[in-house]
């Protein structure tokens, strides 16, 4: 390939969790080629990381048409068909993706699992672990080898009107609407919350509008702790997460976020999620695993929490 002149696409529409794992393979591929002309195919929640992270020359947001909507599809046949792309990286690697192989009427070289891909793999090994190791096996084919989880640098936001007490301990008690089984009972979070007080930390808790009546347990069982509910983007997560104790949450897309800034996390998982496939990645990253998560104490959760610092002192301003 002429990278100079290189035009490739990279698809990764979703969800949360596994475009953060996408990220480092993402920045491999920029790496691979410094000098292309590489475009992305996400979807509207993703758009301002695709631009944030500088991996990438142009953003095309796909809006996943149903199956009956023939216009869309033929919208989308000839954007990918004009885009005259040298190589695709999926990362995606789903029915929908594979169908966008077929959309091509000169196949590009395609980097994922559809059948008739140029750079296909077809190991049995490739979906057992996480989806991060799963690219990095299928970008190997194409001579992309240095991939790493991306620490998310980049993200950043002010978060001074906070007014956050350090040490602080993130609390991350959310998790899909749809998943409940994977929820650490609230109270149990408040009870841990002020245990975290005892010991000299603030407890910041931070969730979406939507978790409120998860995150209002907590906040009126330890009226110490900052709540955060509704007040927080991605940017600003991961900008908190560089500059706390540490964090502990449930398995959830915002845990997968901080989990790579290198913030110390201690990952809750019941019998429902694999963590060897949906832990998150980061160096820092610890996994606490009950059947049902209502059995898990409050106390276990603490004992197997390590944050990067100890108060010197407790703080006083905490406990009056």
């Amino acid at each position: 390939m002429n990278d100079s002149q290189d035009k490739l696409l990279v698809i990764k529409l979703g969800a949360l969790g596994d475009f953060i794992q996408a990220l480092g393979p993402m920045a491999a591929i920029r790496k691979h080629h410094p000098k292309a002309h590489i475009t992305i195919l996400t979807t509207k929640p993703f758009e301002s990381f695709a631009n944030d992270c500088g991996y990438f020359n142009e953003i095309w947001l796909d809006d996943r048409p149903k199956l009956w909507d023939i216009k869309s599809w033929i919208q989308l046949h000839k954007k990918l068909n004009n885009g005259d792309f040298d190589r695709v990286y999926d990362l995606q690697n789903n029915d929908r993706t594979n169908f966008y192989f077929k959309l091509f009427k000169n196949k590009p070289e395609w980097s994922g699992i559809a059948k008739g891909a140029s750079h296909r793999n077809t190991a049995d090994d490739r979906s057992i672990g996480h989806a991060f190791d799963g690219h990095v096996q299928t970008l190997a084919m194409t001579g992309i080898t240095d991939i790493k989880p991306d620490p998310l640098i980049w993200l950043v936001e002010d978060i001074k009107h906070f007014a956050m007490e350090k040490p602080y301990i993130l609390l991350v008690p959310g998790c899909a609407p749809n998943r409940p089984e994977k929820r650490w009972p609230s109270q149990k979070y408040g009870r841990l919350a002020n245990m975290l007080v005892q010991r000299g930390f603030q407890p910041v808790i931070i969730g979406t509008k939507a978790e409120a009546d998860a995150t209002k347990i907590i906040a009126t069982t330890c009226p110490q702790a900052l709540d955060l509910t509704g007040q927080t983007n991605l940017k600003h997560i991961a900008t908190l997460a560089r500059q706390s104790a540490g964090a502990i949450g449930n398995d959830t897309g915002p845990m997968h976020l901080i989990g790579s800034t290198g913030t110390p996390c201690l990952v809750l998982f019941s019998e429902h999620s694999n963590p060897i496939k949906h832990a998150p990645k980061g160096d820092q990253v610890s996994v606490l695993q009950e059947n049902d998560l209502k059995d898990l104490k409050s106390e276990d959760v603490l004992n197997a929490f390590h944050p990067r610092e100890e108060p010197t002192k407790t703080n006083e301003s905490l406990l009056h």
